[in-house]
C-alpha cells in the first residue's frame, strides 16, 4: 500500500466505517474491505499528473473570490467536447475559472430528461465525443486554470442501463439494485406520503414493468428507475464510477437528485439522514483516491433542509463541498417582481454559518424551472400571505399579471397544491423580450439593468457564482423546441437555447453591453478578497423597501453592497 494512500486511509477511513454503520448493512466489515480495495485500485490507476494536481491544488480553490463559474450544455454551447476546447479563450475573456458541462455521460436514446437518464456512466454521449475527448478537454482546461464539473446522477438510471436491462431479464442480483414490487400494496403505502415531481407528464412514483410483471420506483420519469441504495453492492458500483470519472481529470461531480436517494415508508423519501451517511462515504473515498475532487450537491429543497447537504451535526464538513443556494435565486426574482427586498432579508438571514471548507454555488438562472420556495412564516412576518405571494410570482413571471415585464411559461401546474413553477430565460424573465417587442429602448435598458443587478447580487453574495450560458448575450426564450418531438412536451427547453455560432457573439448592442458589464463584474469580484467564501454574509433592510444592504465581514476585511431592486432612483441616508 503506497504511503500517501495509507496516510489518507488513516484520515478518512473512519468516516467510511461510520457511514457504513449508519446505513445498517449486515456485514459492514466486508463492505469496508471492498471499498478500500476499490479505492486502492483507482488510486493506482490515477495518472502521475493528476496525483501532482491533487497536491498542488489549493484546498479553497472553489471558495476563492477569484472563482467564477459558467454552466452550459456541451452541444448547445459548442457542438461537442472538441468545440468546447476551442471556446476556452472565450471563457477566459469572461473571467471563468469553473466550467460545468451539463449531462454529458451517455443517455438513453430519444427522450432522456435533458440527459439525466443515463444508460452508461463510463461513456460520453457519442453525439458530443468520447471519454478520450473528455480527458483531453480536462487537460486543456487545467492548462488554462479552469476546472471541470460534470453531473453524476445518483438517484436513478435509464431503463436502458445495463443494470435495469439485466433486472428486466430476470437477474435477481440486479433486481435488488432497484425497488421492485409484485403488486400495488407497498407502492400505494409509499404514495400516501410522496409528492410528484412531474405531475403533468409523469404522475405517480411507480411504473409497471411488463417484463418483470412488477412495479418499479420511478420518482421522475417512467424511464428513470430509482436506485436502491440500501443494497451495499450499489454503493460499491458508484464508488468505482466516482474513481473512474475522477481519473479522467474531472474536478467536481455535481451529485444530481441527491435528496431522493433513500426511501422510508411514511415519509416523503427526501432529505433523509441516510443520504448524508452515503455522501460521507463517497466523499471520504474521494479524499483518499483523488483529494482535489469536490462534490456539488444538487439539492433543490426547502431552506430548512438545504444546509444539511453541506454538513450539520456529525456530518459537518464531511459531505458535499458546495451546494446550490436556491433560496437566493428565488429571493432575487421575488424582489424584482415586488420591487421589495424585505423578504430577502428575512429568508436569507435564516441560514446559519456553513461548515469550514464549504460554500454555496450562487446563481440567477439554470437549465431547470423556478420553483417558488417561499416560506409561509417568512411571508407572514411582512403581513403577506405565502400562498398569495407564490401565486403572484407565478402570474408575474408567466406574464399574466397586469403590468408584468416578464415573459415565461408555467411548468408543471399541480392543482392539488396550486404549485406553478416557471420556465423562461433570464433575459425574457427580466423584461428584455417584452422591451424588444415594444421597441422601447428605455425598457431595454431597464431589462439590462435587472440582469446585471441580479448577477451583481450573485457575484457579491459570497460563494461560487455561476453564469448560465447565454445570459451574457441576453438570449431570449427559444420556442424552436416545439418543433422537436423529443422536447416539445417540456417547456424548460425554451431556456436552453443554442449559443450563436456565427463569428463573434457580440452581434447586437444588447449582447455587447451585457458581456461588457458582466465581464467588468467578474474583474471587480476577483479584486475583492472580502468575497472569499470564508467571510460571513448579512442582509439588512433599509427605510426604502426596494433597497437592501449586503455586508461581508471576516478575516479579509469588510465590504458593504447596496442594491436597489426597483426602477426608481432612491436617496438614502447611510447614517441610518
Amino acid at each position: 500500500m503506497p504511503a500517501k494512500f495509507a496516510r489518507r486511509l488513516a484520515s478518512f477511513g473512519p468516516d467510511i466505517r461510520l457511514g457504513l454503520e449508519d446505513l445498517g448493512f449486515t456485514d459492514p466489515d466486508s463492505v469496508y474491505a471492498s471499498v478500500i480495495a476499490i479505492a486502492e485500485r483507482n488510486y493506482s490507476e490515477r495518472s502521475k499528473k493528476l496525483k501532482a494536481r491533487d497536491l498542488a491544488q489549493p484546498a479553497d480553490w472553489f471558495q476563492s473570490e477569484k472563482a467564477v463559474g459558467y454552466v452550459a450544455y456541451t452541444d448547445r454551447f459548442a457542438g461537442d467536447l472538441n468545440g468546447v476546447a476551442k471556446r476556452i479563450p472565450y471563457l477566459k475573456s469572461l473571467g471563468i475559472t469553473y466550467l460545468h458541462l451539463m449531462p454529458l455521460l451517455q443517455p438513453r436514446p430519444g427522450e432522456n430528461d435533458g440527459g439525466y437518464a443515463v444508460m452508461n456512466y463510463r461513456e460520453v454521449n457519442p453525439a458530443i465525443g468520447s471519454m478520450k475527448d473528455l480527458a483531453e478537454l480536462t487537460e486543456k482546461l487545467h492548462d488554462n486554470e479552469i476546472t471541470l464539473t460534470i453531473d453524476l446522477v445518483l438517484n436513478h438510471v435509464a431503463r436502458e442501463h445495463e443494470w435495469a436491462v439485466r433486472a428486466e431479464n430476470g437477474d435477481p442480483k440486479y433486481q435488488d439494485y432497484f425497488y421492485v414490487y409484485p403488486d400495488r400494496v407497498t407502492p400505494d403505502e409509499f404514495e400516501a406520503c410522496l409528492p410528484e415531481v412531474f405531475p403533468e407528464f409523469a404522475p405517480g412514483n411507480f411504473t409497471w414493468s411488463e417484463e418483470m410483471r412488477a412495479w418499479v420506483w420511478t420518482t421522475f420519469n417512467s424511464y428513470q428507475w430509482d436506485i436502491n441504495w440500501s443494497n451495499p453492492q450499489v454503493l460499491l458500483e458508484y464508488l468505482d464510477i466516482i474513481g473512474f470519472l475522477a481519473n479522467q481529470g474531472v474536478d467536481c461531480l455535481r451529485l444530481d437528485a441527491i435528496a431522493f436517494m433513500w426511501k422510508r415508508l411514511g415519509t416523503s423519501s427526501q432529505n433523509l439522514p441516510e443520504v448524508h451517511s452515503i455522501t460521507q462515504i463517497l466523499r471520504a473515498f474521494a479524499r483518499i483516491v483523488a483529494p482535489s475532487l469536490i462534490f456539488q450537491a444538487e439539492a433543490i429543497v426547502g431552506p430548512q433542509d438545504v444546509g444539511a447537504y453541506l454538513g450539520e451535526g456529525k456530518y459537518a464538513g464531511k459531505v458535499s463541498d458546495v451546494a446550490y443556494h436556491n433560496s437566493l435565486m428565488v429571493q432575487i426574482w421575488s424582489a424584482l417582481a415586488a420591487r421589495d427586498s424585505r423578504l430577502m432579508e428575512i429568508a436569507l438571514n435564516r441560514f446559519e454559518a456553513l461548515p469550514v471548507g464549504t460554500t454555496w454555488t450562487t446563481y440567477l438562472r439554470c437549465h431547470d424551472d423556478i420553483g417558488w420556495a417561499i416560506d409561509d412564516s417568512d411571508a407572514s412576518s411582512l403581513g403577506w400571505d405565502g400562498i398569495g405571494h407564490r401565486s403572484f410570482l407565478a402570474n408575474f413571471y408567466s406574464g399574466s399579471f397586469d403590468g408584468s415585464f416578464a415573459r415565461g411559461e408555467v411548468f408543471q401546474y399541480n392543482p392539488e397544491t396550486g404549485d406553478r413553477r416557471i420556465s423562461g430565460s433570464t433575459a425574457s424573465l427580466a423584461g428584455l423580450e417584452v422591451a424588444i417587442h415594444n421597441q422601447n429602448q428605455d425598457q431595454v435598458n431597464e431589462a439590462i439593468d435587472r440582469i446585471v443587478l441580479g448577477y451583481t447580487i450573485v457575484y457579491g453574495f459570497g460563494g461560487l457564482p455561476l453564469l448560465y450560458m447565454g445570459d451574457e448575450l441576453g438570449l431570449l426564450n427559444d420556442h424552436s423546441y416545439c418543433e422537436n418531438i423529443e422536447e416539445s412536451g417540456d417547456n424548460r427547453w425554451m431556456h436552453r437555447p443554442y449559443f450563436p455560432q456565427e463569428d463573434g457573439p457580440y452581434s447586437t448592442p444588447v449582447a455587447h453591453e451585457l458581456t461588457r458589464r458582466l465581464t467588468l463584474l467578474a474583474t471587480a469580484r476577483k479584486a475583492l478578497p472580502a468575497l472569499h467564501a470564508r467571510q460571513s454574509t448579512r442582509v439588512s433592510s433599509t427605510s426604502a423597501p426596494a433597497v437592501s444592504l449586503v455586508t461581508r465581514e471576516g478575516e479579509f476585511g469588510q465590504l458593504l453592497e447596496i442594491y436597489n431592486v426597483s426602477e426608481n432612483n432612491i436617496i438614502l441616508d447611510l447614517g441610518e
